[in-house]
């Protein structure tokens, strides 16, 4: 097993919400996207807008490292055709992955045919044009029975609508890492909701994403069935990984 070919990279923070300028978020990004290319990981998970300085940085070394974006993000509140919108954009900028924030809200709300025209139109736009599609439902603003359910609900529409033979493109994925929780509590991927998520999403591919910072994280969260791991420290990982194959 590669640990780094479950990794997506990922910095996703605007320069207002990091405190930081244009200039030093971009200084950022080309610093995630090196890493990326160093450490081999899957891929590289940023804004739009920098998606063709990382294709261009990626071709240039002929890396096999990918690029992906969020859509909808981090609410999942946008209108579908503002999410179709955005979609495209990020196709046409050379996006391989479109990591879709689900509007969970409606979901929790019973609005199951607004999430059944999103999963259908922004799976559709994604598969037909040879993307990865990940729907992310916030594992933070649900319950147990919530994360079971929409995760479910997911699975099927897809198979019903794209094929079983479609299954490995699609993920259902945790988190956002956005989401504003109390008390302390984790607002990201945890060993619970990533277990629940992998038993009623399968064959759908799972992603954990928030939260997972270490090697020992990340490779329990593998044997509960993850695929990617979407992490802001991909490297950390990787070095406490080659560290302790040392001794």
């Amino acid at each position: 097993m590669k640990l780094a070919q479950y990794l997506d990279a990922t910095y996703l923070k605007l320069p207002h919400q990091a405190n930081l300028s244009e200039v030093e978020t971009k200084a950022k990004i080309i610093q995630l996207i090196k890493e990326a290319i160093t450490y081999d990981f899957k891929l590289v998970m940023i804004r739009a807008n920098y998606i063709p300085l990382a294709k261009e940085m990626i071709s240039s070394v002929n890396s096999s490292v990918t690029v992906g974006t969020v859509i909808g993000f981090h609410e999942g509140t946008d209108s579908i055709a503002n999410k179709l919108v955005e979609a495209q954009n990020a196709i046409d900028l050379g996006a391989d992955d479109l990591d879709y924030v689900i509007n969970y809200n409606a979901f929790k709300r019973g609005d199951v045919s607004l999430i059944k025209e999103e999963v259908l139109k922004g799976t559709k736009i994604g598969l037909d044009n040879n993307k990865i599609v990940k729907w992310i439902i916030e594992v933070a603003a649900l319950t147990n029975e919530q994360i079971a359910s929409i995760s479910e609900f997911i699975k099927n529409i897809v198979i019903e609508s794209f094929g079983i033979e479609n299954a490995k493109n699609v993920f259902v994925k945790s988190s956002t890492g956005f989401y504003k929780t109390e008390d302390g509590a984790p607002n990201g991927a945890t060993f619970e909701s990533v277990k629940i998520m992998s038993d009623n999403a399968k064959p759908l591919k799972i992603k954990a994403a928030g939260g997972v910072k270490t090697k020992g994280d990340a490779l329990k969260m593998i044997t509960l069935g993850v695929e990617r791991i979407g992490t802001s420290s991909a490297k950390q990982i990787i070095e406490e990984v080659k560290i302790n194959s040392e001794y």
